[in-house]
C-alpha cells in the first residue's frame, strides 16, 4: 500500500528542523526527505543528512531532466525534492515527511492532492527574530538585514496559511512535537480504518483541534502580531 505524503512549511527559524528531528524519533514509518539545494552548508550541516547541498548548474540539468517533484528559489539559492525519494519510500509502503517551503507546498499540492499539509507559525515576530539571531550567531553570520528580510518573508509565507490542512504554532515545543505525531497518527487510521483504542481516539481529538478551520482562537494573536489580516 502507498504510504501518506505529509507536507510541513514554516517560516526560517521557527523551529521546524528541531521539531522534525524529535518526530522522526518518536514515530515509526515516517521516511524523511532530503531536499537538494545550491545553497552552502550551514555550521553542522552534512551533506545527504539535511540537505543534498549541489551547484546551480547540476541542479539545473535536473530541472531539465524532469527529476523534481517540486522546485523554488528562496533568497537566492534553489531547493528541490526528487522525485525517486517519493516512490522510494511509497515502493515500501512507507510515509513520507517533505520539508518544504510555501511555493514548494503549493506545487506539492496540485500534483498530489492526497498530500497532507501543515503550517507550523512561530508565536511571534519576537520571538522569530530572537531563534533567527540566535542561530546567525552560531553560524557567525549576524547579519541584521538577513534577519529583516527573513522576517518580512515570514509574513508573506504566513499570508498563506489558509492552504494548509493543519496549522501548529511553535510556542512551546514538546506540544508541538505532541501535535505532529498526533497528526501523523490520526492521518494514518482514517486511511487504514477506525481505530477503537484510547491513545487512537485521543490523537484523533487532538489532529482535529488543529485543523485550519478548528484553529481560529489559537492563530489569532499570532496573525496579529504579523500584521496578516485574517479574512
Amino acid at each position: 500500500m502507498a504510504g501518506i505524503l505529509f507536507i510541513i512549511s514554516a517560516p526560517s527559524g521557527s523551529g521546524k528542523s528541531t521539531i522534525v528531528n524529535q518526530l522522526r524519533s518518536l514515530v515509526a514509518g515516517l521516511e524523511f526527505s532530503v531536499s537538494w539545494t545550491t545553497r552552502g552548508p550551514r555550521g553542522s550541516e552534512v551533506d545527504s543528512r539535511e540537505y543534498h547541498f549541489t551547484t546551480r548548474e547540476y541542479f539545473e540539468e535536473m530541472i531539465r531532466n524532469g527529476e523534481f517533484l517540486e522546485h523554488a528559489e528562496v533568497f537566492g539559492a534553489l531547493y528541490g525534492t526528487a522525485r525517486s525519494t517519493l516512490r522510494a519510500a511509497f515502493a515500501q509502503g512507507r510515509d513520507l515527511l517533505l520539508d518544504i517551503d510555501v511555493q514548494g507546498a503549493a506545487q506539492v499540492r496540485q500534483k498530489c492532492p492526497e498530500a497532507v499539509s501543515i503550517f507550523l507559525m512561530p508565536p511571534s515576530p519576537e520571538v522569530l527574530a530572537t531563534r533567527l539571531r540566535n542561530r546567525s550567531r552560531a553560524e557567525g553570520d549576524a547579519n541584521e538585514k538577513k534577519i529583516e528580510r527573513r522576517l518580512a518573508k515570514a509574513k508573506q509565507e504566513i499570508e498563506n496559511y489558509r492552504e494548509y490542512d493543519y496549522i501548529l504554532v511553535n510556542d512551546v515545543l514538546d506540544r508541538a512535537v505532541e501535535e505532529m505525531a498526533a497528526i501523523v497518527a490520526a492521518e494514518r487510521i482514517r486511511r487504514n480504518g477506525a481505530n477503537g483504542t484510547p491513545d487512537g481516539q485521543r490523537a484523533l481529538e487532538l489532529a482535529e483541534r488543529c485543523r485550519t478551520a478548528n484553529s481560529e482562537d489559537r492563530i489569532r494573536p499570532v496573525l496579529e502580531a504579523f500584521g496578516v489580516r485574517k479574512e
